[in-house]
């Protein structure tokens, strides 16, 4: 049976990605982002697969009505989506003495009240029909922080206890809520800012797909709370 799946950040990387599968097998799924050109380029690939099962919508998940917007839009086209991946985010680090609260903001406002602002209105609409599973993309980085990441560090934390939080609550209205911790994913933020580095060991995007719909395709009334995946050889226990 299809679903319908709501993506943010899904113009690029995991989202992109993780949409590809969902079309490719025969779901349906919106796409949002912050860069019109990017989504334009994101809609026009996955158009190739099935545009008649696509939308896309320009949106900034850290802005209330942006979200209200994109709800609005997936459920007009599609009715009450079936899965919420709270996949948008934004990096900026730096020794915490140099960090602008402006950096301070954008990121905590993309990674963490962007997957709030969704999962709220996710949880507005499921509640309805008594189901529906929200994923959200968090970091390992919310399990062992990396040096000169204060916002987001304390970012993915936050989604960590939001996603534990929301579990809670989702429980009695057979809304299951999950997280998955990517270690490093070789997308293309890190291509062009050069974060890449030969000395880091990374993993493709399908990697990260394939866990994604493992913890998406568990049946109604099981709940794939948490999952880590990273390459064999990333440093993560006790790294500096």
């Amino acid at each position: 049976m299809s679903r319908t799946a709501v993506i943010t950040g899904g113009a690029s990387g995991i989202g992109l990605g993780l949409a590809e599968a969902l079309l490719r097998r025969g779901d349906a799924v919106v796409i949002c982002g912050r860069s019109e050109q990017k989504l334009r380029l994101a809609t026009e690939r996955l158009s190739e697969i099935c545009g008649e099962r696509l939308r896309s919508v320009v949106a900034d998940v850290s802005v209330e009505g942006d979200v209200e917007t994109l709800f609005s839009a997936a459920s007009e086209a599609f009715g009450i989506p079936d899965m919420l991946v709270n996949n948008a985010g934004a990096f900026d680090g730096g020794a915490i003495e140099h960090l602008s609260l402006g950096s301070w903001d954008r990121v905590i406002g993309a990674c963490l009240t962007g997957s709030f602002l969704c999962t709220r209105e996710a949880f507005r609409q499921m509640k309805s029909r008594g189901r529906g599973r929200v994923l959200n993309i968090g970091s390992i980085s919310a399990q062992r922080p990396r040096l000169n990441s204060a916002a987001y560090t304390a970012a993915k934390f936050g989604v960590e206890g939001l996603t534990q939080a929301a579990a809670l609550e989702g429980r009695q209205w057979g809304i299951s809520v999950g997280c998955l911790h990517p270690g490093n994913v070789l997308v293309e933020r890190r291509l062009e800012s050069g974060l890449a580095a030969d000395d880091e060991p990374m993993m493709s995007v399908e990697s990260i797909v394939r866990a994604a719909l493992a913890m998406l395709d568990m049946p109604d009334g099981v709940n794939f709370l948490n999952a880590i995946v990273l390459p064999t050889e990333q440093l993560y226990v006790g790294r500096g």
